[in-house]
């Protein structure tokens, strides 16, 4: 029973409340757009499912907390079902006062505009949490100086020589060594260039960190990117840096274009075939990283809250149906053709994104399960 308790709350607890801001501010993003647009809202569903607790607003949207805590859902007047699928019986019979506030009779840039609030609502969370984070706790910093070079290592085949003080790595200012291992660890066989200052003259060095497994302080596998540099760091060269409120919105900015594009390189090396599945994380791995993040304080959970918001406003954008970028995606064709795809090939195109993001659930669950197994074995 112990065991039981303490599981619930190092684990699960974290990962509800992180879970539950996301989707919370993500479904707020549609509401509050779909709002503005003078659309007919029939629920907002924080979870799936049977309905836990709940109440009628005036404006008669069904606000509730359903049962199964794992996503979320704003349903208009006149849809079929919670992915916003129309139903088109209840459009073509709907009462003429309602007619114009149903959702598949907005113009096509007012749907775009609802469907891109969620994501976009995501990406302004990041935003807030890593700025507030940045002005209000600073960051500690260490010169992004190399103290060794590995010998028959990456770094020495590229040129790089102990002193070197690193400017940028592939565009991203490196105001830390601390960046500079992050941009490299999360490049694993990737082209990277490399701008350093030696003696007063900037250089620019291309390589491809090499990819090795190593293990987080949770005993998390991780694969990264290794060239074979260190420094030994003193006390002395430990600072903190506090930007100022107009310079935090640029990093903030840049760290938010820095997670973004390696998610995009992450995802595209499952297309080149150098992805890792055992990298892929499903709810049991999302909840184990939020109960032990959860330990390292509060202010490494928020900040944890900020990048899974991001990714899931990115993944919420792939253009697959059932997703935001599905539905994006039918709404661009038919402003380009001047006239929506037929219901029949939105309702196939549904049916396979619905197909497709049930077997990514049902991978990634089965992929947290079995590696977690695979350890325990030892």
């Amino acid at each position: 029973m112990f065991d039981f308790a303490f599981w619930l709350l190092s684990y699960v607890v974290p990962f509800l409340a992180v879970l539950t801001i996301i989707v919370f501010v993500h479904e707020m993003g549609h509401y509050l757009v779909a709002r503005w647009n003078g659309v007919a809202i029939q629920t907002f569903s924080i979870g799936f499912g049977r309905e836990l607790i709940g109440w009628d607003d005036r404006h008669g949207t069904r606000w509730r907390i359903s049962a199964i805590p794992l996503g979320g859902y704003v349903r208009f007047v006149g849809d079929m079902n919670a992915a916003s699928v129309p139903d088109a019986e209840s459009v073509a019979n709907a009462d003429p006062e309602l007619a114009p506030r149903l959702f598949a009779n907005k113009n096509v840039w007012q749907r775009i505009a609802v469907v891109v609030a969620g994501p976009i609502a995501n990406l302004i969370l990041t935003f807030v949490i890593l700025y507030g984070l940045l002005v209000g706790y600073g960051r500690y910093t260490v010169p992004p100086v190399i103290g060794e070079v590995t010998v028959a290592s990456v770094a020495e085949a590229a040129g790089l020589e102990a002193g070197d003080n690193v400017v940028s790595v592939d565009g991203y200012a490196v105001r830390s060594f601390d960046d500079f291992q992050r941009f490299i660890a999360t490049a694993p066989e990737r082209h990277v260039s490399i701008v350093v200052d030696r003696n007063g003259t900037q250089k620019t060095l291309e390589l491809v960190p090499e990819a090795v497994e190593t293990q987080d302080r949770f005993g998390n596998n991780q694969r990264i990117g290794r060239i074979g540099v260190s420094r030994t760091i003193d006390e002395a060269d430990v600072t903190l840096y506090r930007p100022g409120p107009v310079e935090a919105v640029g990093m903030t900015f840049e760290e938010i274009r820095f997670i973004v594009q390696r998610t995009g390189a992450f995802l595209g090396d499952f297309f080149v075939g150098r992805g890792d599945v055992e990298q892929l994380g499903g709810p049991v791995r999302v909840a184990k990283v939020s109960g032990q993040v959860a330990t390292l304080g509060v202010v490494a959970l928020i900040n944890l809250t900020a990048l899974l918001s991001l990714n899931i406003g990115i993944f919420n954008l792939l253009p697959v149906p059932m997703l935001d970028g599905g539905h994006l995606l039918y709404y661009l064709v038919e402003a380009v053709r001047g006239r929506p795809l037929s219901m029949r090939v939105q309702e196939i195109g549904f049916r396979f994104g619905f197909a497709l993001v049930l077997a990514l659930m049902v991978f990634t669950l089965f992929n947290d399960t079995l590696f977690a197994y695979l350890r325990t074995l030892g």
